[in-house]
């Protein structure tokens, strides 16, 4: 029976130091959500909170499965790469949504685009 390899203990420390790091930075991002007042304040500390937290822990994942596997292991690379698309696009996407839907509405909380502003002050 063989048993598995262990992680060195430098390793260990700095493996889960970084998923702590991962799992504060998104559990800041979904206490933003709860506090925030309006929609387009909530909208941006999860998707922060999100791509930073997932970081953290996919950087921990490599050094972890890296020195198990005595070489460097990237697959991680992909699914960071694709957070980091993903999640921004999204946000604009809802946020559009959102400010349509407020503007179609008359919604009083909607933000003043900058050109609009300029439009009043020159107007």
């Amino acid at each position: 029976m063989s048993s598995a390899p262990l992680l060195p203990l430098w390793a260990a420390i700095l493996v889960g130091a970084l998923v702590v790091l991962g799992a504060a930075i998104a559990l800041i991002g979904s206490i933003g959500l709860l506090r925030l007042n309006s929609f387009y304040a909530r909208v941006h500390a999860p998707t922060l909170g999100a791509t930073l937290g997932v970081g953290g822990i996919l950087i921990g994942s490599m050094v972890c499965f890296s020195v198990l596997q005595s070489r460097p292991l990237i697959h991680e690379v992909l699914i960071a790469l694709f957070v980091t698309i993903t999640t921004p696009v999204t946000l604009m996407l809802l946020a559009r949504a959102a400010l349509h839907r407020d503007r179609v509405e008359g919604s009083s909380d909607v933000p003043q685009s900058d050109l609009a502003s300029l439009e009043r002050r020159d107007g």
